[in-house]
């Protein structure tokens, strides 16, 4: 059993233009509404392999109830915790070459009360289960140190704690000493306060994240695809994407595949740039299925070229 816990959920609007103009009437050729949220996604991933999982969600309001309504129809254990602020609602716009124009409401303002409700959900629900996964931002009101202050109380119950956030929150959570954490490029760079230009750096950073307190780092790099640095050393995956139509959701999806590998006896890093993959080929936030998931494409390298650039933004370009 997976636990999720995704402080910040929210119903996902995805609407397919031919392109974006600003100021104009814009016609939508397609448009599709998911439940989102970053552990929600990886819960969705999960169960759409029929792996079990739980998504422990605070909600609120009638967007809060149709939320629970859509994972329920895609078959996730939902624990809801209710609250008084009512579930945000997102809208991505996304044109036919892939790009996408995301527009996120900041969340409802989640109060001491609350936070104590939602930990009580998780570690009733994390009791027996494998990994419980902490995603995405923090909410108003949530502390830095929250997603560190849990993974301590469920180190009790010796479960494995994984965290995919940004920031301060990610800073204080490695001091927690999480099995895993899950940054992408932006966050790497965030975390240690340098460019990521070439996989040395990524590398590096992650080596640093380590040292600072997680078991392993998988580091999403988009089109650059992942790096797992562990206690195992150093191994570097890449899988081309043919046909993208949305990275909405696509590192939830990296992240689902991996904590499903052993499950299957399959390889980790191979399984999360599958998963990745296959998501980034799918419209809106949909999750891949098996039938979605092709491995023929993944490469992976034990001993990789560091010098390799990479390609795009590097992640943190405020760092001189």
């Amino acid at each position: 059993m997976i636990i999720t816990l995704t402080l910040n959920p929210s119903l996902d609007r995805t609407i397919e233009v031919a392109a974006l103009t600003r100021g104009a009437m814009v016609r939508a050729s397609g448009t599709r509404l998911d439940p989102g949220g970053k552990g929600v996604n990886v819960s969705r991933a999960l169960a759409a392999h029929r792996i079990p999982t739980t998504a422990v969600v605070p909600l609120g309001g009638p967007e809060g109830a149709q939320l629970t309504t859509l994972l329920e129809q895609e078959g996730i254990d939902v624990c809801p915790v209710p609250v008084t602020s009512p579930t945000r609602s997102n809208v991505s716009l996304v044109e036919p070459d892939g790009t996408v124009t995301k527009i996120n409401e900041p969340g409802g303002v989640l109060t001491g009360a609350d936070l104590d409700e939602i930990v009580t959900a998780v570690m009733a629900a994390a009791a027996g289960a494998g990994w419980v996964v902490a995603c995405g931002s923090l909410p108003p009101g949530v502390p830095d140190a929250f997603y560190a202050r849990l993974g301590r109380r469920l180190a009790g119950l010796g479960v494995r704690f994984a965290v995919d956030t940004s920031g301060p929150a990610l800073t204080e959570a490695l001091g927690a000493a999480p099995a895993l954490v899950k940054p992408n490029r932006v966050e790497l760079a965030e975390s240690v306060g340098f460019r990521i230009d070439t996989l040395a750096d990524a590398v590096r950073a992650a080596s640093a994240m380590r040292a600072a307190g997680a078991g392993a780092v998988l580091a999403s790099l988009g089109a650059d695809g992942a790096v797992l640095v562990d206690e195992e050393g150093v191994r570097y995956g890449e899988s081309p994407v043919d046909r993208r139509r949305s990275a909405v959701g696509a590192g939830d999806a990296m992240l689902a595949g991996f904590l499903a590998a052993p499950a299957s006896g399959r390889d980790p890093l191979v399984e999360a740039l599958s998963w990745g993959t296959a998501a980034v080929r799918l419209p809106g936030s949909r999750m891949p299925g098996p039938a979605d998931v092709d491995r023929s494409g993944v490469r992976v390298h034990a001993e990789p070229d560091l010098s390799r650039p990479l390609t795009g933004p590097h992640g943190m370009e405020k760092v001189p």
